[in-house]
């Protein structure tokens, strides 16, 4: 179906040098986009250019911090006239830190909001009038299973991707009437190299305690795969979702619908 098609579109994919944003960012350049990401350092772009042209995608990187307002305006407008507007934004980068709420620092509580958060709305802001302009624009929020449940040790986390769900739904209601469409993404638990020792074998042949947690709450009864991610992100990103506005569509393997085996 040709709607599904994303030839001739600029996708811009915030901190995809690697992993979930990384296969995000390809399944949109296989659809036909043209890939632009950012990263925090020059170190993090090459590395990410390397791998695009490995997989056969001139994708453009640029040195960013999305937190930072002055920069992200400079690199939108760089974006804009280097490579052209951009038609499709994927807020993805993001950081966790995994501690206890009474043992984290204020500091540290901040440093997560802001990056998971701020940087969206930073980012989605900077794009926004030249979408008005073009009369046409999608914005795909990287939320997670914590926009919805909370668990030990992400108080910052969740209380960011709670607050992005809010800002995905907000972006669509302030912007809707001018065709911008702004939804959320929500993976549940993907096998990358980051979550690779949490599924390790333990030394007597068994699964590691918290692979074992997952499988048992996941009616998939599996990891997610980045590739898992590609169809619902192009589906997202092209005009087959037109008149899909404010959405989260959660791509867990049923966890969030599934209340778990009785033990």
């Amino acid at each position: 179906m040709s709607n599904f098609s994303l030839k001739g579109k600029i996708a811009l994919v915030t901190g995809a040098s690697y992993g979930i944003g990384f296969a995000i960012a390809s399944s949109m350049a296989e659809a036909g986009a043209t890939i632009v990401f950012n990263d925090i350092n020059n170190e993090l772009i090459e590395k990410g250019l390397a791998a695009y042209k490995e997989k056969g995608i001139q994708a453009h990187g640029y040195v960013c911090d999305v937190t930072n307002e002055e920069q992200v305006n400079a690199t939108v407008a760089q974006i804009e006239k280097e490579v052209g507007v951009i038609d499709i934004l994927v807020n993805n980068a993001g950081i966790i830190k995994r501690i206890p709420m009474t043992e984290m620092s204020a500091k540290d509580f901040r440093q997560v909001i802001d990056i998971d958060l701020n940087g969206p709305f930073i980012v989605a802001k900077a794009v926004i009038p030249a979408m008005i302009k073009k009369g046409h624009g999608k914005i795909i929020n990287i939320c997670s299973m914590m926009s919805e449940l909370g668990r030990e040790t992400v108080s910052a986390y969740a209380a960011a991707k709670g607050g992005l769900k809010m800002l995905t739904r907000n972006i669509a209601s302030e912007y809707g009437e001018y065709n911008i469409q702004c939804n959320g993404l929500g993976p549940g638990y993907i096998a990358t190299p980051q979550t690779a020792p949490l599924r390790e074998k333990q030394a007597d042949g068994s699964r590691h305690p918290f692979d074992s947690f997952i499988i048992a709450k996941t009616p998939a009864a599996r990891w997610g795969t980045p590739e898992d991610l590609a169809g619902p992100a192009v589906f997202l990103a092209s005009d087959a979702s037109n008149f899909v506005n404010g959405h989260i569509l959660y791509v867990d393997g049923g966890i969030l619908a599934y209340i778990g085996k009785q033990p």
